[in-house]
C-alpha cells in the first residue's frame, strides 16, 4: 500500500487538508496554498497551448510538447479548481537539469504560481542533477528577479537565442548549483 501511495505522490503535489479547510472556512486559505501541481498529460495540451500563445509572439506548437513527452522530460501543470494556470518543463541528463519553459497565464501572474512551479522543478532535479540551467530574455525582468531570488546566478549570454519582432534577442544564461 505504501508503494502505491508513493507513486501517487509523485504524480500530484497537493495538500488535501488545505482544500478541506478552504471548503469549511471560505477565504481562510490563500489561493496560492490551493494550487495543485501534477504531471502534464496529452489531454492538457489544449489549455497549455492557450497559455503558450498568450505569452509568446513565437509560441511552441503542439509537436514540441509531444516531443518533450516522448523524450521523458518532466512536464507539469499547475491547477486551481481544475483550471490550468501554468505549466513547466524540465529535462535532466548527465547530471544536469535544464528548465525548458515556465509559463503562467497572464491574468494569473504575480500570485506565486511561477515560483511554485520553479521550486517544484528544482525539487525534481535535486538528487538527479548537480546544476540546473535556464535561459531567460533580458526583457523579462520579473522572471530574472524570481530566478535570482531563488539563487540562480548569471553565467553567460547566448547571442541571438530568441526570435523577436525585429530579428533576434539574446538570452541570459543562469545556473543554480544544487547541494
Amino acid at each position: 500500500m505504501r508503494g502505491l501511495m508513493d507513486k501517487i505522490k509523485k504524480l500530484v503535489i497537493y495538500d488535501t487538508d488545505k482544500e478541506f479547510y478552504a471548503k469549511i472556512f471560505p477565504n481562510s486559505v490563500p489561493k496560492k496554498d490551493l494550487l495543485r501541481l501534477r504531471i502534464m498529460t496529452q489531454d492538457d495540451l489544449e489549455s497549455v497551448l492557450v497559455i503558450e500563445r498568450k505569452n509568446y509572439l513565437f509560441p511552441w506548437e503542439e509537436d514540441i510538447f509531444t516531443d518533450c513527452f516522448t523524450a521523458g522530460y518532466s512536464c507539469w501543470v499547475c491547477e486551481y479548481n481544475d483550471t490550468i494556470l501554468g505549466y513547466s518543463l524540465l529535462s535532466i541528463a548527465v547530471g544536469e537539469a535544464h528548465i525548458l519553459n515556465i509559463s503562467v497565464d497572464p491574468v494569473e501572474k504575480n500570485q506565486g504560481i511561477g515560483r511554485k512551479m520553479l521550486e517544484n522543478l528544482i525539487d525534481v532535479a535535486r538528487g538527479r542533477a548537480e546544476t540546473v540551467f535556464l535561459e531567460v530574455r533580458p526583457s523579462n525582468t520579473a522572471a530574472i528577479a524570481l530566478y535570482e531570488d531563488v539563487g540562480f546566478n548569471e553565467i553567460g549570454v547566448r547571442k541571438g537565442y530568441y526570435p523577436a519582432e525585429n530579428g533576434r534577442e539574446d538570452a541570459i544564461m543562469l545556473a543554480l548549483t544544487l547541494f
